[in-house]
């Protein structure tokens, strides 16, 4: 709707209406205004003046009296009066240092500092009464410094002979009471009672250092000093002196720790550990105390360090009893102890604490023991420099010398019994959770943890146990592929194995539908049936109607299928990783000898390909048939080195294995195996054409032979848009190869009489189907004459070849021009430009060497400066060129 406003005179009425209405309004609101102060000021005759609402301050609203400004303080004035006395006394103080202090003997001068330290510590009391805190603070931050220098001068006049360590002890506790009870005299005062806790810092620790005491007793006296510091953390006055507190004890009580801890590792027996033992028993019990009253987190804190404690006081007289090898193990035993803090009746916090130091116990001794694990996998990578070279002598002989084997004795059993504990966690979680429960809560993820680490540990336990008992060499390798198929056992399992069911079997009907197995997996029976839930709660998947199952026979196929339930556990998952690891480690390890390496090898492959059978979840299927599609690769290898054949003669053997990925793929079709399947394939092809590569002949036949595997693969229309175009690519770099190889100076001989029939063939097409692409039609045809000879024309140094390409292309360049063919434009346009540019690089040259110097910057900076006048213009022809070449065909 328009809106048509009134006439003038009919809108100034309204608004003459309106203001009559605010003046009314505000008449009303003034009266009642008077109204209100004249009760107000007849209820309190003291009240501030009242005054009109004209010329109020912004924001200040009616009816509110206005806020008078506060006059300065006579305390402000008091303060300025006290700053400046106090810098008239220190100018005068400083005067009389340095004028007539050097007439006074020490007797005066002490004289004198403790009458100002009198007068300092007195003044604060009547600055509080008058509350000058902040001035009562400075002076009594300068009462301290004083009492420092009349400790000073007391050893000084009183006891010169006294030893200074010993006089400090005792002056820094006298001040430490001083201080603590002015502090609590002056309770207003902050800094006090912190200083008084610096101060009793340093009574003990002092004295036993002045008394020559033992390591162990600066221990205790540290302890003790501590557990002071605990307390008043705990219970002391003032946030300032709690924090100053907490700090001492962390210091002092790490302080404590570390030197029993020293000792308890530098003993010679037991008896000698005894001391520094029941030093960090005395610390755990003092930490587990305070953290029975500290908050949660604190609390944590100190069970953790109660538990670690304990930990190195029971460990230290252990582990002076037993040999070097089973130190560790030893105090692992102690922090496994510390889990019946369960069944225990602690706060949560100091519960948790404690359990915390069990686990950092326990990961303090898997870092021991994991490194000759580590070892033990990697070992083998030196056999890849000595293949087939003997048997080593025993396990230790082919993962060398340089780990002391002998010396880890005890490292297997530290794997052993984690693993064991993190087993019977896995399997009895119900009752572990309940007994837990007044301290944790674990999830099932954590469940699934102890499971993964139960079972690698357990994995590398049994590697471990072998390289330190010095098993032989066989027993080694068996043991190591025995271990891998109960891994691959382990990770088929997790995923499940799919049972189909139906109204008629696969082979004969084929409408079965997808049932769902234990996990609720999909299973391979094919044909029109829909499959259960996907992997990971995914949508579900569709059977597909024809094709083959992914187990062989039958003419449904299950595409689509994944693995139901809610996804992989971290056991599954370990076990997958580690069965992969576990399998390159003993590979390698079997390259010793020519026997062990087939009989691994093919091992290898059989266990891999029948988890890929086995399995029905996609992820592990591909990542099991692609390590069996490596296996078999590498059984290939083997082959050809066994038959004595160099690199490049070896390369058409490698493509066996390729050949198949191809014919597996055709018989898997649409399932997603498939792909991963095929381009495992595709990685030996190119290791082959890597092996070829020196030796032109052989590396132009295995080009061929992988252009027919690649057209093999591009016969399914699912592989046609990419294998079709590698298949062409790779018969015009074999044909490229073999003319090289072949030393022809003259490829035109060659390229024409396929380029001819191929440009005819293109015209038929373009007569019969207008809209087919110019590429498709004409672009194989022209690539395989233009490309070879404009590769020959850029190393002859003759003139004729790069004249009648550049003739050639440019009529072919024109030719797309006019009939708008993309191909023939941008394809002669390239052979043209490279052509040209090759004839003009001599004479070009020639003229930037006769140039000055200076002159090549400066046109690229007008170029510069010209493309970026006119960038929007340029930018604008660019995007029309780019729409005139996209819309050719």
């Amino acid at each position: 709707m328009e809106h048509v406003p009134p006439p003038p005179a009919e809108e100034l009425a309204l608004l003459d209406r309106e203001l009559a209405q605010l003046d009314a309004r505000r008449a009303h609101l003034l009266t009642r205004r008077a109204w209100l102060v004249g009760v107000l000021r007849a209820q309190a005759p003291s009240a501030p003046h009242w005054g009109p609402p004209a010329g109020r301050p912004p924001g200040q609203p009616w009816g509110l009296p206005p806020q008078p400004k506060a006059p300065s303080a006579p305390r402000s004035a008091q303060n300025v009066l006290l700053t400046l006395g106090g810098l008239l006394l220190t100018v005068a103080a400083v005067a009389f240092t340095l004028v007539s202090w050097g007439s006074m003997g020490i007797a005066g001068r002490s004289a004198v500092l403790a009458l100002v330290t009198v007068a300092a510590l007195a003044a604060p009391a009547v600055l509080l009464r008058r509350k000058l805190a902040a001035t009562a603070e400075a002076l009594a931050a300068l009462a301290l410094v004083l009492t420092l220098l009349d400790a000073y001068a007391v050893h000084a006049v009183a006891a010169p002979e006294t030893d200074g360590l010993a006089f400090t002890a005792g002056a820094s506790a006298v001040l430490a009471a001083l201080w603590a009870a002015y502090g609590l005299a002056l309770g207003k005062l902050h800094l006090p009672l912190p200083a008084a806790v610096v101060l009793v810092q340093w009574p003990l620790l002092l004295g036993a250092w002045a008394a020559g005491a033992p390591a162990i007793v600066v221990g205790w006296a540290l302890l003790a000093t501590a557990v002071l510091d605990g307390a008043v953390a705990l219970w002391g006055k003032g946030l300032g002196v709690r924090v100053t507190a907490g700090i001492g004890l962390a210091v002092m009580g790490s302080a404590a720790l570390l030197v029993g801890l020293a000792e308890s590792m530098t003993a010679d027996g037991p008896l000698q550990a005894v001391l520094p033992g029941a030093l960090l028993l005395t610390a755990a019990v003092a930490a587990l105390a305070g953290a029975r009253h500290a908050p949660n987190g604190f609390a944590q804190v100190g069970g953790a360090v109660a538990g670690l404690a304990a930990v190195a006081a029971v460990g230290g007289v252990l582990r002076s009893a037993v040999p070097g090898t089973w130190q560790v193990p030893a105090y692992l035993l102690c922090g496994l102890a510390l889990l019946y803090v369960v069944r225990v009746r602690l706060p949560q916090g100091a519960g948790r604490g404690v359990l915390l130091a069990a686990g950092a116990v326990v990961a303090g001794a898997l870092v021991w023991a994991l490194p000759p694990v580590a070892a033990v996998v990697l070992g083998p990578v030196t056999l890849v420099a000595e293949v087939w070279t003997g048997a080593p002598e025993g396990f230790r002989g082919a993962l060398g010398e340089s780990m002391a084997w002998s010396r880890l004795a005890g490292a297997p059993v530290v794997l052993a019994v984690v693993a064991g504990g993190l087993a019977a966690a896995y399997r009895w979680w119900p009752s572990l959770v309940r007994t837990a429960a007044p301290l944790l809560s674990p999830g099932v993820r954590v469940r699934g943890a102890a499971g993964a680490g139960a079972l690698v540990l357990g994995w590398g336990t049994l590697l471990l146990a072998a390289a330190t008992l010095g098993v032989p060499y066989p027993a080694a390798l068996a043991l190591e592929t025995a271990l891998v198929a109960g891994l691959l056992a382990v990770a088929v399992r997790g995923v499940g194995v799919g049972s189909g069911s139906g109204s008629g079997s696969a082979e004969s009907a084929g409408e079965g539908t997808g049932g769902s197995g234990t996990a609720g997996n999909v299973g391979n029976v094919g044909g029109p049936g829909t499959a259960g839930a996907a992997w990971a709660g995914g949508s579900a998947g569709t059977a597909g109607a024809g094709g083959s199952t992914w187990a062989g026979g039958g003419r449904g196929s299950s595409v689509g299928a994944g693995v139901g339930g809610g996804g992989w556990s971290a056991v599954t998952v370990s076990a997958l990783v580690v069965a992969v690891g576990g399998a390159v480690s003993v590979g390698l390890l079997s390259l010793a000898t020519e026997a062990a390496t087939y009989a691994v090898f093919g091992a290898l492959l059989v266990l891999f390909a029948g988890a890929a059978l086995q399995s029905r979840a996609v992820v592990a299927q591909a990542v099991f048939a692609v390590a069996a599609v490596v296996w078999g690769t590498a059984l290939t290898g083997c082959a050809a080195a066994s038959l004595g054949l160099a690199p490049h003669e070896a390369a058409p053997l490698l493509l066996v294995v390729p050949a198949l990925t191809v014919a597996l793929g055709a018989r898997l079709r649409l399932h997603p195996v498939a792909l991963p399947v095929e381009l495992a394939g595709a990685l030996g092809a190119l290791v082959a054409v890597g092996l070829a590569v020196r030796e032109a002949p052989f590396l132009a036949l295995v080009l061929a032979l992988c252009g027919v595997l690649a057209a093999g693969a591009a016969v399914r229309p699912e592989r046609r848009p990419v294998a079709g175009y590698v298949a062409a690519v790779l018969f015009v770099a074999a044909t490229w190869v073999r003319l090289a190889a072949s030393e022809v100076s003259a490829p035109e001989a060659y390229t024409l009489p396929v380029t001819v029939p191929a440009l005819v063939i293109g015209v038929l097409r373009r007569r019969k189907d207008p809209e087919a692409s110019s590429w498709t039609a004409y672009g194989p045809g022209l690539a395989a004459t233009l490309l070879p000879s404009l590769a020959v024309a850029w190393t002859d140094p003759d003139w004729l070849r790069p004249l009648l390409l550049g003739v050639a292309a440019l009529v072919i360049t024109l030719l797309g021009a006019k009939y708008r063919l993309q191909a023939l434009l941008l394809l002669g346009g390239a052979v043209l430009a490279l052509d040209t540019l090759h004839e003009l690089a001599p004479y070009v040259v020639q003229v930037a060497g006769a140039l000055p110097r200076w002159l090549p910057p400066a046109l690229a900076g007008l170029l510069l400066l010209a493309v970026g006048a006119t960038y929007e213009q340029r930018l604008r022809d660019a995007r029309r060129l780019k729409d005139i070449v996209g819309r050719m065909r």
